[in-house]
């Protein structure tokens, strides 16, 4: 009789607002954080009549952190690289009040790490921490994310990683002399820009030490706001943010429950890493392009045989494309400049060229190896774990980042035997891309990743919570869905499907 009644007690706890017991106050959430807030520039702290972003005070404007370059700090932005273009993001059907802090932590030597909450007044009980992609702010998941967990009553924090995003170092035909680090936007442009992540003291060692330490913090500021710990909290994040996800669930079991990777970076000292893949992408694109677009060409194949799908040209928007040239333009020799000079600044890189950039030569010359081995994935997951990735990813190649790090928790079950593996999945997005609103702008036959994303994380919760088998790593096809019973268990045979 009193297991019954204590496990009917316990039902009732789910379905009456944990709040109730008092309203969220930004006194209560402040004092629990203490000191770990910084106090220049000064907490923002207040009570919102709605946390989604159909509320302009949710997200804040662009360039609006006082003492930054243009560039620095762009919230608005950020919430739109990961998340399709209106009218495809997350659905918003009601309103939910409470409280929303954004403040600086107080620990960063540098300055620069920045952390986000919304407490809603409705609260399920959980909470969930989001990475940031690229060099994006803490607003980066306010769409994706964000959106979609709010409405379901949990606690949402997120981290920009410690660094602030780039400044404009220059506009020229040649690289800056006043700034060795600079990286030009794209072969084709003369904007040179500066990202803070290669300042001093900037390693990317740091990008996991700011996840955990934001999964602490707001279990900290949940337990002052709402009088108790959260039951679960769930890491969930997109590209350099799922690489935070796989590195919380591997270092920090006694902060987080379990973790949803949405086209996470793999990050490994052996190749292939994204210091190999690049270079040929930005080494034979010209010839590629030179040729027209000829997929049969030499160039083309070179670019493949570095681990890239197929090319695929436009069939919507105003200016014709392929998926090659819009990473040509956005992505490949930029973001190559990045990691090249964090990882390995002694190359030059404009001069000795991006595109002859041989990682496993420099291992001889430089410390490179080491530098990469330093913040490494190494798939021994302590938690529940769910990847979701494209097959048509263009930055991130498929086999080369979510397969291989999928490769890397079957490697590390093994070698434990099996002995408290924790359950994966890899669900893969026939035709999703690295870029969701390229679907609208030019590439019809794309698929979204972000609804996958999305329906994962709930795959994981019931996994976590009621001990629900996650459905097998699997490939969901063009217009498919994850499913118990998959026609295609494993990876997606085609990339590509027209």
């Amino acid at each position: 009789m009193f297991a019954r009644i204590c496990a009917v007690a316990a039902a009732l706890s789910f379905a009456f607002p944990l709040s109730a017991h008092a309203a969220l106050t930004c006194d209560d959430v402040l004092k629990a954080l203490g000191s770990e807030l910084a106090g220049t520039p000064t907490p923002v702290c207040f009570q919102s009549s709605d946390l989604t972003t159909n509320n302009d005070q949710t997200t804040p404007l662009d360039n609006s952190l006082a003492g930054l370059p243009p560039f620095a700090f762009t919230p608005r932005t950020d919430r739109d690289v990961i998340s399709p273009d209106a009218p495809a993001h997350t659905p918003i059907t009601k309103a939910v009040p409470g409280l929303q802090l954004q403040a600086r932590l107080a620990s960063d030597p540098l300055g620069e790490a920045r952390f986000l909450l919304r407490l809603p007044a409705d609260w399920n009980g959980r909470l969930v921490v989001a990475g940031a992609s690229g060099t994006r702010s803490e607003f980066n998941g306010d769409f994706a994310w964000s959106d979609y967990v709010i409405q379901q009553g949990y606690a949402y924090a997120s981290q920009n990683k410690g660094v602030y995003n780039l400044r404009i170092a220059a506009v020229s035909a040649t690289p800056p002399a006043s700034d060795p680090l600079a990286c030009r936007l794209n072969p084709d442009s003369p904007v040179w820009v500066h990202f803070y992540d290669n300042d001093a003291g900037q390693q990317f060692t740091r990008w996991a030490q700011f996840m955990i330490k934001a999964g602490q913090l707001a279990r900290t500021a949940v337990t002052g706001a709402y009088g108790q710990p959260p039951s679960y909290t769930y890491a969930v994040g997109t590209s350099n943010g799922g690489y935070q996800v796989r590195r919380a669930v591997e270092l920090a079991p006694d902060v987080f429950s379990g973790g949803v990777d949405w086209e996470g970076t793999f990050v490994d000292e052996h190749a292939p890493n994204l210091l190999t893949d690049l270079p040929a992408a930005v080494l034979n694109f010209p010839d590629y392009r030179a040729s027209g677009f000829n997929t049969a060409t030499t160039a083309a194949k070179n670019i493949e045989a570095a681990g890239y799908p197929q090319d695929i040209a436009s069939d919507t928007g105003t200016t014709a494309t392929t998926l090659w040239n819009n990473n040509w333009n956005s992505f490949w020799e930029v973001t190559f400049c990045q990691w090249q000079k964090r990882l390995d600044p002694a190359y030059d890189t404009y001069g000795s060229g991006a595109g002859t950039y041989n990682y496993v030569s420099r291992l001889s010359y430089s410390d490179v190896g080491e530098q990469m081995d330093d913040f490494a994935t190494s798939g021994k997951i302590q938690r529940p774990l769910v990847t979701v990735a494209g097959t048509m990813d263009s930055l991130l190649p498929i086999d080369h980042h979510a397969r291989a790090y999928a490769r890397a928790v079957a490697d590390a079950a093994h070698a434990k035997r099996g002995a408290n593996a924790q359950p994966y999945a890899l669900y893969e997005v026939q035709n999703g891309n690295h870029i969701e609103n390229y679907k609208q702008r030019n590439f019809s036959k794309l698929e979204f990743i972000q609804p996958h994303a999305q329906h994962a994380f709930d795959l994981l919760v019931q996994q976590v919570e009621r001990n629900i088998p996650l459905p097998p790593s699997q490939c969901i096809p063009r217009g498919g869905s994850i499913s118990d019973k998959p026609a295609q268990p494993g990876h997606c045979a085609q990339l590509f499907v027209p």
